[in-house]
């Protein structure tokens, strides 16, 4: 089930591949969860001591941000700019 335009949470970038900034609250918020769980795998890894299981969280995080933006944003693929007619 497609979500319809006006429903996006990630609005694809206008040049290029993938999304741009959120433009509802949900997305800010989606956001905004990202990098505090990223700050905590920071804090609580020490990437200077433990890079490994650092990365692999940091991987992991991004993977699911990524599936959300696939679910709730635009479709993806790559634009030129306005849409040509």
């Amino acid at each position: 089930m497609a979500t319809p335009p006006n429903k996006y949470w990630f609005p694809a970038k206008t040049y290029g591949y993938g999304w741009g900034p959120p433009s509802c609250w949900q997305g800010w918020v989606v956001v905004a969860l990202y990098a505090a769980a990223l700050a905590a795998c920071a804090i609580a890894l020490l990437p200077q001591k433990r890079t490994v299981p650092f990365v692999v969280c940091a991987v992991l995080l991004t993977l699911v941000l990524v599936f959300i933006c696939r679910i709730k944003g635009e479709p993806p693929r790559w634009r030129w700019g306005k849409d040509r007619e």
